[in-house]
């Protein structure tokens, strides 16, 4: 019986690996060093919503079915994300990055891995708070088109509107969070001052190369997911795009400590993942 079940984990391992191989070699999107447990557990989901009895078979539907990799890229991409999410990561930049901000002429500021959209649009609130978003540019990017095309209409359920009064609140806001968008029925509509400084584009983190210099980035719960190897070539293209004296964002579960790249940034505070690339 234990070799049976064995043989039956082996097995299964094989055809992950296809799957994610074969993804990767037709449609372009690497997940191949993302965690094991992780991507099993999304692979294990999307194959019951798909009454597949196989992996081998699921492999078969993405490579003949487009709208079955996008499910599964749906899947993949963890949009789990609120507006001024871990409000003391909020309140540090304020303290400390936005004083360095105002010298300059302009902003550059990279979310990435943005999901729907609800951190960048908390960015965009703190930056006309501080009197800089008319002279900042915002981009933010997702593996993920179909949560794009969500998060660029500014539009979120008026139920979560309590719960991300208080983050705001909490983060060191300085008016009333209403102030920022118009109730329409059961949703919120986000201000057209705050979108026509936002940016949306599709990217890749683990494929795609850098496509700008910017001042700040932030990626927050994204290389969770990664192993090491893919984290790595994630900081390294973060290092390669961030400007000298730039700022990185990382999540409450992340770090730069094990990383390549952890001598060429200093950590500004240890707690909410505030980093500045010295070198």
């Amino acid at each position: 019986m234990e070799q049976r079940e064995s043989d039956c984990c082996e097995l299964e391992k094989i055809e992950i690996t296809m799957l994610l191989e074969a993804i990767y070699r037709y449609y372009g999107f690497d997940f191949r060093n993302y965690a094991f447990s992780s991507i099993r557990r999304r692979i294990k989901h999307r194959l019951r919503a798909e009454k597949l009895l196989t992996i081998s078979g699921l492999q078969e539907k993405v490579l003949h079915d487009s709208s079955c990799l996008e499910r599964l890229l749906y899947d993949f991409s963890i949009n789990i994300t609120e507006m001024f999410r871990d409000p003391g990561s909020f309140k540090v930049f304020r303290e400390i990055a936005v004083p360095a901000l105002r010298t300059l002429p302009n902003l550059r500021i990279w979310h990435a891995g943005c999901s729907t959209g609800e951190e960048v649009y908390s960015m965009a609130i703190l930056l006309h708070e501080e009197g800089l978003l008319h002279k900042s540019t915002l981009w933010a990017t997702d593996i993920n088109d179909k949560v794009l095309r969500e998060a660029e209409k500014g539009i979120f359920p008026l139920q979560r509107m309590q719960g991300y009064t208080t983050n705001y609140l909490q983060s060191g806001g300085k008016r009333a969070f209403s102030e920022y968008y118009t109730v329409k029925n059961d949703q919120v509509v986000f201000n057209a001052d705050l979108l026509k400084h936002l940016v949306f584009a599709q990217h890749n983190l683990v494929t795609d190369c850098s496509f700008n210099e910017f001042q700040v980035i932030f990626c927050r719960n994204v290389m969770i997911y990664f192993d090491l190897t893919l984290q790595n070539r994630v900081h390294q293209l973060f290092y390669e795009s961030l400007a000298q004296g730039g700022f990185l964002g990382l999540g409450n579960r992340e770090t730069l400590r094990f990383s390549n790249f952890a001598e060429f940034y200093k950590e500004l505070d240890s707690d909410h993942k505030l980093y500045l690339k010295v070198k």
